[in-house]
C-alpha cells in the first residue's frame, strides 16, 4: 500500500510548527539531536486523555465496570505511574509485566492476571502479590491455583465466542482455530465452568473474551455481547452466577490515513449501551464490566524517529532509503505487514513526489519498516518520523543482530525526559558468560 508522506492531523496531537513536526510541544527533529535515534518519542498528554475517555464514558454510561489498560501494547513503570491515578487498572499476561506494573504503582487490587500458560511460579508470585483476579485459560491453571492458593481467588474463565473480527490473520483471537480460551459452541467453555464448583480455593466469578485487535467496527463487538450474555443466560439457568463480563480490548487507531476508527466516546457509548439492552432483553443480572484498552491508549501517543543513511536506487524497480532502526525496534512490519505513515521530520507538511522503500538495517532482506512511502527528496541525515508507534514496538522490541534497543523520551509541554533509560552494548553482554568447564 503506497502511503502519504504528509501528516494531516489524523494522528492525535501531533502538530507541524514552521514545516517541522512537534510532539508534546517538543520539535521532532531537536530530540532527535539531542537524545540520537532511533528514539521512541511519547506524549505523555495524549495517552492520559486518551485513557480518562475511556474512564468518562464508562462512568456515565456503565458505571458498574473498570477500565483495566492492556499492559503488552507498552510496558514500562512510566505508564503505570501516568495511568493508575486515573483510576485504571491492569490485565498483564506475565510475571514481569506483573512486576512491573507494582513497581510503577499499580494496585494488585486492580490487576488482572491473563494468559494461556502461566508458569507455575508466575501464580504463585501473583497470589503472594495479592492480585485481583485470574483470568483462566486451561485446566492445569486451575491445578496450580488449587494447588497454591490459601484462601478462594477470584478467577474469570477465558471463553472463545466465535466471533471473527475484520482484522489481520495472527491477531485474530477467537476465530475456531485458536490456542485462547473454552469453545462456548462446542460446550467446553460450559462444561469446564460447571466443574469449577467442587474447588475449594477457586472462586468463579465471570467470563472472559477478546476478539482480536484493530477493529475499527462496532457490529463485532454486538455480536460479542451477544454471544456473550446468551451464555451468561445459559450458565444463570445451571444456577451458575456470573457477576462480571470482559470484553477485553481491540480498539483500532490511526496508521495510515485510510484507517477510521471510533474514539473511544464512540466504542464505549456503543457498547454500554448495548449491553445494557442485551441484559434487560434476557432479564439477567447486569454483570460488571471490565474493558481492556491498550493500542488505543498508547498507539497514537508514540513516534519513531529515525536517520537516514544510505540511500540505494535500484533501476526501474525502486529506491531503499536505509535507517539506523529496523525489525528490531518495530517487528509489526515482518509480523503483520503493518502500514505506517512516514514524514521527514523538518518537512512534514510537504508533498513529496519521489516514492522510497524504508528499510531497516538488520541483516534480514525482510526488514523493511515501509514498502512504499512519497517523501520529498531524501538525503542521508535526514530524520524520518513514523506515526503511531507507541503500541508494540518498545514492547515488542529486541536486541537482533546486537542492536540496542532504543529509549523512550516522554514529550509534555514541550519539555523532554527519559522514559526508558539507553541500552548499552554493556547492557547486551551482561549476562553473557564463557563457559568453563571442569576437568574430569
Amino acid at each position: 500500500m503506497k502511503n502519504s508522506g504528509v501528516a494531516r492531523g489524523l494522528f492525535g496531537d501531533i502538530s507541524v510548527d514552521k514545516h517541522r513536526l512537534t510532539v508534546g510541544g517538543c520539535v521532532a527533529s531537536e530530540l532527535a539531536h539531542e537524545y540520537g535515534t532511533p528514539l521512541y518519542v511519547f506524549d505523555v498528554d495524549r495517552a492520559v486523555k486518551t485513557a480518562k475517555a475511556y474512564v468518562d464514558v464508562l462512568k456515565r454510561e456503565y458505571p458498574h465496570s473498570t477500565v483495566c489498560y492492556a499492559s503488552k501494547a507498552f510496558c514500562c513503570t512510566g505508564i503505570y505511574s501516568l495511568l493508575a491515578p486515573l483510576g485504571l487498572g491492569a490485565d498483564v499476561v506475565s510475571g514481569g509485566e506483573l512486576y512491573t506494573a507494582l513497581k510503577g504503582g499499580m494496585s494488585p487490587s486492580k490487576i488482572y492476571f491473563h494468559g494461556n500458560n502461566k508458569t507455575e511460579s508466575e501464580i504463585k508470585y501473583a497470589l503472594d502479590a495479592g492480585v485481583e483476579c485470574f483470568v483462566v485459560d486451561s485446566a492445569l491453571e486451575v491445578e496450580l491455583l488449587e494447588k497454591h492458593a490459601v484462601k478462594p481467588q477470584n478467577v474469570l474463565v477465558r471463553v472463545n465466542p466465535g466471533v471473527e473480527a475484520h482484522t489481520h490473520r495472527f491477531i485474530q483471537t477467537t476465530t475456531v482455530d485458536s490456542k485462547f480460551g473454552f469453545s462456548i459452541a462446542d460446550g467446553t467453555a460450559e462444561s469446564f465452568i460447571a466443574a469449577l464448583g467442587v474447588r475449594k480455593n477457586v472462586k468463579f466469578v465471570g467470563l472472559a473474551c477478546h476478539i482480536g485487535s484493530q477493529i475499527f467496527e462496532k457490529q463485532s463487538f454486538e455480536v460479542a455481547i451477544d454471544k456473550m450474555t446468551d451464555f451468561i443466560l445459559r450458565l444463570e439457568k445451571r444456577g451458575i452466577a456470573v457477576e462480571r463480563l470482559d470484553l477485553g480490548g481491540g480498539f483500532g487507531i490511526h496508521y495510515i490515513d485510510q484507517d477510521l476508527p471510533l474514539t473511544p466516546e464512540g466504542y464505549m457509548t456503543n457498547s454500554a449501551r448495548y449491553l445494557r439492552a442485551a441484559v434487560e432483553k434476557r432479564g439477567i443480572k447486569p454483570p460488571h464490566l471490565i474493558v481492556e484498552p491498550g493500542r488505543s491508549i498508547v498507539g497514537e501517543a508514540g513516534v519513531t524517529l529515525y536517520t537516514v543513511g544510505a540511500i540505494k536506487t535500484i533501476k526501474d524497480v525502486k529506491t531503499y532509503a536505509a535507517v539506523d532502526g529496523g525489525m528490531f525496534d518495530n517487528p509489526r512490519v515482518a509480523l503483520y505487514d503493518a502500514d505506517y505513515t512516514a514524514v521527514i521530520a523538518d518537512k512534514a507538511d510537504i508533498d513529496g513526489d519521489f516514492e522510497y522503500a524504508i528499510a531497516g538495517k538488520c541483516c534480514e532482506s525482510g526488514d523493511v519498516l515501509i514498502r512504499s512511502v512519497k517523501l520529498p527528496e531524501l538525503r542521508t541525515g535526514d530524520v524520518i518520523a513514523v506515526l503511531s508507534t507507541g503500541a508494540y514496538h518498545y514492547s515488542m522490541a529486541s536486541n537482533y543482530n546486537r542492536n540496542v534497543i532504543p529509549p523512550v523520551v516522554a514529550v509534555k509541554n514541550g519539555r523532554s525526559a527519559y522514559m526508558v533509560k539507553p541500552q548499552t552494548y554493556e547492557d547486551i553482554t551482561r549476562n553473557d558468560v564463557i563457559p568453563k568447564f571442569s576437568e574430569d
